[in-house]
């Protein structure tokens, strides 16, 4: 049956079944690694021994790994190989030896990978694959030790709750030194199954800070099954789900007349345990439903359960969701029969307040050069006109100006496009702020196909009269899934996470979604987007998903078309790295009209219809600084459609108001320094 293959559950073994040995008398192994992974559960006390040693010398075993009364884990000198180990008869010398401790407390209800490098001469403790400190150490033996002298020493766990420490372990071996921790750590991590809270839809958070779903009504969570150190894992199984009492976790039984959970698949309810869940790239999207109200059960909270279908009930690969209250259900207004309008030519700018930028093609493509509003990401989108169109061309001077009309004939072409997802929900997507469109986006693309995605974008450019909205739902389904993926690996289930740990993973994340491998991430780029993450020493999964609302737009504006030419350029650097507004303006402060900077706004974040544009900052004729955004309609496809398209760099500098490319130099965010390279039309 499906699922019983996909997962090897007989490689995890009982903590207590820990024993693994080692002889030092073989020179390969002198100096080892014992290398293994970790699943403490929460009965677990401090302190308590977790691997214990023992040879053929010693009337009683001593520890070797142990959690001490500040839940860090310590690694003890062996006695057969050090002086500085713990006599293991004198209990009260084992607080008293020197000793490697972790730096943080260790957790507990997670897979942690730990490695404990020993030789003659010293030790170092290795947790998740990050050194956390090493001792050196007197050796106890010589070359004119008795060669009869015991040399195999035993390194096992007793558990059980005589110990009070219990859980689970896999991959435990003792490895030569020559073979590093760190590919013992990524060789094959253990699984893991999780609930995705921060993905859930439908749901609020109550004062008390408890799950607040309505009774009757769907709400969405995402289970996820990766492995220890956040990778996605790609099996065919099957999940199963149960409503719970959050108090006891003993299954709910609130009516014998209706399941007291039901999922929605293709459109049509089932009971949850008429229907196990697939994973697709070990990922699904649940749209579940509660039938009955908490109050009727003594207003009990209910938590949703997650399991591996036919898989042995480890913990490990069970899930369960925050503890939820159901209520009764508020009045939905999205209900209301509300058919949204197309926004008329009275929201369009005037010829004054845009400019548009010409190749000497024959394509309808076109660069548009508007100023860039500071009204913040809630304004409306005034100057995001673009309506489905046809064109007029004729020619001036060696361009091409192209001038649009409205064309109404997209109304029929639309009129099936309803059938799929609602009015009302683009007349909430069209009228919502930031928040709201995330949110819709994250739940239709959870449950929709790619083909209904695109569907629901060309009607809200149809209706907002803005088509830049297609271009940031096109890419929500990649957005969500590379963030959830990226936050997965780097968090590694931690919900803080040191910014010094995050910035390489962000780094090959941005370098590989922009395609350009060649120009990497500086200080002062990692700093802005501290900045924008709201982030200090540490980051959370908020303050990482808010950056990567800005920074992934911006990747994929890069990866396209004469933008990636422009973005590899060094000499001249034609987009400077990630600065702010003032930024740009202090540096351009006393230059010469015409001199321009690149750069991408900071406050265009995911769904703004202007995420990941480029603003060009400019000195004007009137010496005043100016900010004019680039509305770049499909000019990224059409570099690679037109070969003999002008490149984007000249039609920068083929504008009356552009004459001087200015760059920021290395030392202008302390010493005001700048430097410009004269690029005359």
């Amino acid at each position: 049956m499906a699922g019983v293959s996909a997962i090897e559950t007989d490689r995890y073994s009982l903590l207590e079944d820990f024993n693994v040995d080692v002889e030092v008398d073989d020179e390969e192994y002198e100096s080892f690694s014992l290398c293994f992974w970790v699943y403490l559960l929460n009965s677990t006390t401090f302190p308590s021994t977790i691997i214990r040693q023992v040879h053929s010398d010693m009337s009683v075993s001593a520890p070797f790994l142990v959690l001490d009364e500040n839940k860090k884990m310590t690694l003890l000198p062996l006695t057969l190989l050090h002086e500085e180990a713990p006599d293991p008869v004198e209990k009260s010398s084992w607080t008293k030896v020197p000793c490697v401790s972790s730096k943080s407390e260790f957790p507990l209800e997670q897979w942690v990978h730990v490695g404990c490098q020993v030789s003659r001469n010293y030790m170092r403790l290795v947790i998740d694959g990050k050194i956390q400190g090493e001792l050196f150490l007197t050796s106890l033996l010589t070359k004119n030790s008795d060669p009869e002298c015991p040399r195999k020493i035993s390194l096992f766990s007793v558990g059980g709750d005589g110990y009070s420490v219990e859980g689970y372990v896999t991959c435990a071996e003792a490895l030569p030194a020559c073979h590093h921790v760190e590919h013992h750590y990524r060789k094959d991590p253990p699984l893991l199954l999780s609930v995705n809270n921060s993905s859930s839809v439908g749901i609020k958070l109550d004062d008390d800070g408890v799950w607040k779903a309505f009774c009757g009504e769907n709400f969405s969570l995402d289970v996820v099954l990766s492995n220890a150190i956040g990778q996605p894992v790609h099996k065919d199984v099957e999940v199963v789900a149960s409503l719970l009492y959050a108090d006891t976790l003993l299954e709910a039984k609130m009516s014998e007349t209706e399941a007291p959970l039901m999922i929605r698949d293709e459109g049509v309810e089932f009971s949850i345990d008429d229907r196990p869940i697939k994973l697709l790239n070990g990922r699904s999207s649940l749209k579940l439903k509660i039938s009955q109200l908490s109050s009727k059960s003594d207003n009990r909270l209910l938590r949703v359960k997650f399991g591996i279908r036919n898989a042995k009930e480890y913990p490990f690969l069970q899930a369960v969701s925050n503890p939820i209250r159901c209520i009764s259900v508020s009045p939905d207004v999205g209900s209301l029969s509300i058919t949204p309008k197309r926004l008329t030519n009275v929201d369009r700018p005037s010829s004054t307040e845009s400019q548009d930028i010409l190749h000497n093609t024959p394509s309808v493509k076109r660069i548009r050069l508007g100023k860039e509003s500071d009204s913040g990401s809630e304004e409306l989108y005034q100057h995001c006109n673009s309506y489905p169109q046809t064109s007029r061309q004729f020619e001036d001077g060696n361009c091409m100006r192209l001038h649009e009309e409205y064309n109404s004939s997209t109304d029929s072409e639309n009129f099936e496009m309803r059938h799929t997802i609602s009015d009302s929900t683009i007349f909430r997507y069209c009228l919502g702020n930031l928040t709201d469109k995330a949110l819709l986006l994250k739940e239709i693309t959870n449950n929709s196909s790619d083909d209904e995605v695109l569907k629901f974008s060309n009607q809200v450019s149809l209706y907002s009269g803005c088509s830049h909205h297609s271009y940031q739902i096109n890419m929500a389904r990649e957005l969500i899934a590379e963030g959830t993926n990226a936050w997965i690996l780097i968090s590694r289930n931690n919900q803080h996470v040191h910014w010094d740990n995050v910035v390489y993973e962000i780094e090959e994340h941005f370098m590989r979604i922009s395609k350009c491998s060649s120009r990497s991430l500086t200080n002062q780029d990692f700093e802005l987007l501290r900045r924008i993450s709201g982030s200090y020493e540490y980051i959370t999964q908020e303050n990482f998903e808010k950056m990567w609302c800005w920074l992934f737009p911006v990747a994929y504006s890069i990866s396209r078309g004469w933008i990636n030419g422009m973005w590899r350029s060094s000499s001249p650097k034609w987009v400077e790295g990630f600065i702010s507004k003032e930024e740009a303006e202090h540096s351009l402060q006393g230059q010469e009209p015409g001199t321009f900077i690149l750069r991408f706004p900071v406050s265009r974040i995911w769904p703004h219809p202007d995420a990941g544009s480029l603003v060009v900052s400019c000195v004007g004729h009137d010496f005043a600084l100016h900010h004019k955004q680039l509305k770049i309609d499909n000019i990224c496809e059409s570099s690679g459609r037109y070969m003999d398209a002008k490149p984007l760099q000249d039609m920068l500098l083929a504008e009356p108001e552009l004459s001087r490319l200015g760059s920021l130099s290395p030392f202008s965010r302390t010493t005001n320094f700048f430097f410009q390279i004269s690029i005359m039309r």
